[in-house]
């Protein structure tokens, strides 16, 4: 059976449907997403088994069978675990089909078959009965049904329904319980992401600042979380104001609510600052004493940070404030942690919940349409200040006061740097109207409707009357386009500037400001290659049926090969591709590496932007680059169609 497919093409930049098999599309998005490195979790895996023995020796001790329930299976692990732990049987519930194959075929190739039955359902679809997909009510409910915030898979939801529908009154559940915990905090670097700051040119005439619009920095941003890797921000990023704080548990083996709420903390700050950001984690308690634990906690409020688990399919949460509000220390204030079915936020208030009325139980939207437009690495470049001089240096070595500019890009301030340079005419292409919404309250905030003229269509349908005639003599760009999801798709810029409607109104040598390369780092990974990386075997369990799952499938691929020397001994994982923008022969901007890596192998990445990680599958020999830096040689497929690229390294210098 076929299907159609909805996907963003990086080259044009549209949306387009195609037709695919029904597990082609599917078994990529299964390689994309973290199933591998959940089953390379050895502290989630021994954790769960930990947990599920307790919980089937409970029941056992009373005397019943143990009947698992196990909602989202994946590859049938936990269900495994309970067999093996003396389950007397367990109903494995998977929605996705293609997982749900692969569930039953890794089960019947570790011989569960007869103890373990797999069901491509949702959980609220499962049935109860004679005739139905399960005779009776499991006692024992075993989940993981847990993201970065905890709730947004729809953990909630799903345990509502179980306890009312599948699974007996006071069951066994593992986890037992969860326990989120915040943290507040000042940080500019993070209040970046979420709000415009003013902007500085300097220009002939002086400092010219493009100021926000008032509905921007009143707007308490988009309701999703920003999730990121804690312990990879630098303790000077950041001002600690609160201590840790236990904001609410859910109890798992009784009737859960998904039903909106909202707990509150009284706490005292530590220091005077501003209030912007609340950092959040959660830990999970896979038996009722809370003995076996599994903790998302950063390395600051880690019990034992030396053993850190490093997984990337659970991180942790940053959360901002609707609007950042003086602190002063010893000052009592309360945190209040608001969540619905499926999201969490949080609001800081003077006086308790219970005698404020105001205290905001909707979960916020965003209203002035930037934060649906930009996301928060984009926020961040475009409050880059250093990045804005850098294209203002780029800017001033091209325009002239007779030029006619034409800006392609999603929702860009380059037409404002350009008009604030003193050129004769600025043009801007939008082609939503959501960036053409913003960018007009922008111009108007900053007394620019009249200077600067927007054009809401996508380029290559530019028409002569959309320029009043005019000829462009520069066309711009950053290049950023809402539709790239990898750092060369930006070059959908390059096809908007070279498509036939918009040469025609190009001047014969019109100059493009920037040109465009991609470049690459071998470096070696001690934790993120597990993203990728077969597993084979899994607390015991065969696995290798999931492995042949996420293995690449290049089709028509553009082919090149080359060289490159390791300048230090080590074992490589991956490679790391990005994008470097050639502004003029003096001024650069890269996507990636900001400088060249120190020789202990230290690295100072944009932060800003997206780097592509290609992980080396099968994994490298962890000994073959031992020797010393040495040459090796790489291939490179590139798949245009997709963007996506296949990577092979091989030794030069070694024979095969």
């Amino acid at each position: 059976m076929k299907i159609f497919c909805s996907r963003a093409n990086p080259t044009t930049g549209s949306v387009e449907w195609l037709e695919e098999d029904e597990h082609y599309d599917y078994h990529q998005e299964i390689a994309r997403s973290s199933y591998a490195d959940m089953l390379h979790d050895k502290d989630r895996n021994v954790k769960y088994y930990q947990g599920i023995r307790v919980a089937v020796s409970r029941v056992k001790d009373r005397g019943q069978k143990a009947l698992v329930l196990d909602i989202g299976t994946g590859t049938g692990l936990l269900s495994m675990m309970a067999v093996t732990a003396g389950a007397d049987f367990c109903y494995a519930i998977e929605v996705f089909k293609p997982m749900a194959d692969a569930a039953v075929k890794i089960v019947e190739k570790n011989g569960f078959s007869d103890k373990i039955k797999v069901i491509n359902k949702h959980s609220t679809e499962v049935t109860i009965g004679p005739e139905g997909d399960m005779p009776c009510r499991a006692n024992i409910l075993v989940t993981e049904l847990f993201d970065t915030e905890l709730i947004g898979e729809g953990a909630l939801p799903s345990y509502e329904h179980a306890h009312r529908h599948l699974v007996e009154e006071n069951c066994e559940a593992v986890p037992h319980r969860a326990t989120v915990y915040a943290q507040l905090v000042e940080s500019r670097r993070m209040w970046s992401w979420n709000k415009l700051f003013p902007i500085h040119v300097q220009t002939s005439l002086g400092e010219q600042v493009i100021v926000p619009p008032m509905d921007l920095e009143s707007c308490p941003g988009a309701p999703s979380v920003c999730d990121i890797q804690l312990n990879q921000v630098s303790p000077a990023d950041f001002t600690v104001l609160s201590d840790v704080l236990p904001m609410f548990s859910i109890d798992f083996s009784k009737q859960v609510s998904s039903s909106a709420a909202c707990h509150s903390r009284r706490f005292e700050p530590l220091t005077s600052g501003r209030a912007q950001v609340v950092l959040s984690w959660w830990d999970i308690e896979m038996d009722p004493e809370g003995k076996i634990k599994c903790t998302m906690a950063p390395f600051w409020a880690h019990s034992d940070p030396e053993e850190m688990q490093w997984r990337d399919h659970w991180m942790q949460c940053v959360y901002f404030l609707p609007q950042e509000e003086p602190v002063m220390q010893g000052s009592a204030l309360y945190l209040v942690a608001h969540h619905d079915d499926y999201c969490v936020w949080y609001s800081l208030q003077r006086t308790s919940p219970e005698k404020n009325e105001r205290v905001r139980q909707m979960r916020p939207v965003c209203d002035c349409q930037a934060h649906l437009l930009w996301n928060r690495p984009r926020f961040g470049e475009i409050n880059d200040q250093d990045r804005t001089d850098r294209y203002v240096q780029a800017l001033r070595t091209v325009l002239k006061p007779d030029s006619v500019c034409l800006c392609v890009s999603d929702g860009s301030l380059l037409s404002v740097l350009a008009h604030h340079l003193g050129v004769e005419q600025v043009f801007t292409v939008e082609s939503s109207a959501a960036s053409h919404k913003l960018l007009r309250k922008i111009f108007k905030a900053n007394h620019l409707e009249d200077k600067i003229n927007i054009i809401e269509k996508r380029p290559e349908l530019l028409t002569n009357e959309d320029l009043q005639g005019r000829k462009v003599s520069l066309l711009l760009g950053e290049p950023f386009f809402t539709t790239s999801l990898l750092p060369w798709h930006n070059l959908y810029f390059w096809c908007a500037g070279n498509s036939k409607m918009c040469l025609l109104f190009l001047l014969p040598r019109f100059p493009v400001s920037w040109r465009a390369g991609v470049d690459g780092a071998a470096p070696s990974s001690q934790d993120l290659w597990r993203i990728r990386s077969p597993c084979g075997d899994c607390e015991g369990f065969d696995v290798h049926i999931m492995d042949d799952m996420i293995k690449p499938v290049p089709l028509q691929p553009l082919c090149a090969e080359g060289t490159v020397e390791l300048r230090r001994p080590g074992q490589s994982h991956a490679a790391v591709l990005w994008m470097e923008y050639h502004l003029t022969p003096e001024c650069t901007l890269s996507t990636g590496l900001l400088e060249p890596a120190d020789p202990e192998g230290g690295c100072c990445w944009n932060p800003h932007c997206k780097q592509a990680v290609y992980f080396f599958s099968p994994a490298p020999d962890p000994r073959a680059l031992l020797g010393g830096p040495r040459t090796v040689s790489y291939a490179v497929e590139f798949h245009p169609d997709t963007g996506d690229i296949v990577m092979e390294f091989r030794h030069a210098d070694t024979p095969d």
